[in-house]
This record gives structure tokens, sequence and C-alpha cells, in this order.
């Protein structure tokens, strides 16, 4: 709802008297590409960013591009790509030790989200879902595409809210391999980012 977001202490409302707290988000941003009229103007390379909103530091970009480069729009997938995926753990962002490789299987997390709600079933009212998977029917990752209307200064925002507001905590709580459901929730993941220029 248009304010920062704060981890582990912070409760917030829900419709219908319910609350939520968050635990854990992060999430990938790769493979960051500028535009200028539906044409690639720079290309990022090794470009793979993890956001953690528990590291602030983690949720600014420095990206040397040149002073007089002209784009209105940019690109970057969320999650990581397949070919990244089939070959095993890497370091830097993608170290195993960031927490977002699956050790029981081959492949990253791309989008992480970790919290506790009364919507919730369980025990614990303890939700995860942590979304990934790099091989057909399940690959995650996904495109986002956003228009810059000042590429001076912008912003991306990720509108937590409107992603929890498409879940189905009372339902799905917990998703923890690569399925259709995630795959669903990635793609909701994906719409969720937004540019600003505040």
């Amino acid at each position: 709802n248009n304010q920062g977001l704060i981890m582990n202490d912070t409760v917030y409302p829900l419709s219908d008297n319910h609350r939520i707290k968050f635990e854990s988000f992060k999430f990938y941003m790769t493979n960051v590409v500028l535009v200028n009229n539906n044409q690639p103007v720079w290309i990022e390379d090794n470009s793979y960013h993890l956001v953690d909103f528990d590291d602030l530091d983690s949720n600014q970009l420095c990206l040397e591009i040149p002073d007089d480069l002209v784009f209105n729009a940019i690109k970057f997938t969320l999650g990581i790509d397949s070919a990244t995926n089939a070959s095993g753990a890497k370091g830097g962002e993608l170290d195993p030790t960031k927490g977002m490789y699956w050790t029981w299987q081959s492949g990253y997390i791309n989008f992480k989200l970790e919290g506790t709600s009364d919507l919730c079933n369980n025990p614990k009212n303890q939700f995860e879902y942590h979304l990934g998977g790099y091989i057909p029917p399940y690959n995650n990752a996904q495109q986002v595409n956003l228009s810059v209307a000042n590429p001076n200064k912008f912003k991306i925002i990720f509108k937590l809210d409107k992603f929890v507001k498409a879940l189905n905590l009372s339902e799905v709580n917990h998703i923890m391999s690569p399925n259709q459901f995630a795959v669903d929730h990635a793609r909701s993941a994906a719409r969720c980012f937004e540019i600003t220029d505040d």
C-alpha cells in the first residue's frame, strides 16, 4: 500500500480483519537490458542481482551506462535462466549460501516469500513460497518489461500488496518445488513490478 516494507516485527492488516507478517522476501533480477523504442541499447554483462529486503544495500542497482545513453524502457528477468541453472551452483550473487539454491535438487529459487498469517491453516500459521524451476513445463523465470518516462531518475517498485491479494493463503500456503502453482505465482509476481519517478 505504497509504504516501505518492514520485516519481521510489523504486522500488516489484510481484508476481513486478517493479518500478515513478512519474515523473508528476496528475488533475482537478471539479464538487465535498457531499451529505446523497442531496440536494446545497453545490455548488462554478468547480470545477476539478488534483491533481499533484509539487506537494504541490495535494493540499489548500480548500472555503469554511458552518460549520453537514451532509453525509454528497462527489461529484466525475474529469476535465473535455464542455462545458468543447468550449469550448477555459482559464486557471487549466485552463491548457495545466499539461501536461494535448492540443495535437494539442481536449480535456483527465483523468488522467495516467507511469513505468517492467520489465514494459513497450519499449526504455526506459516506461508512459504519458494518459486523456481527451469525444466519445461515448469520453467519459472519471467520476463518483466517496464516503460521509463524519466531515465535520469526512476525507481522500480514491487507491489507486494498486489501479490498478496492474488494469493489464496488458506488453500495454497506452501510451494517448495517446481510445479504449476509455482509458475502461476511467478507470473503473478512479474505483474507486480512498476516504475515510479518519485
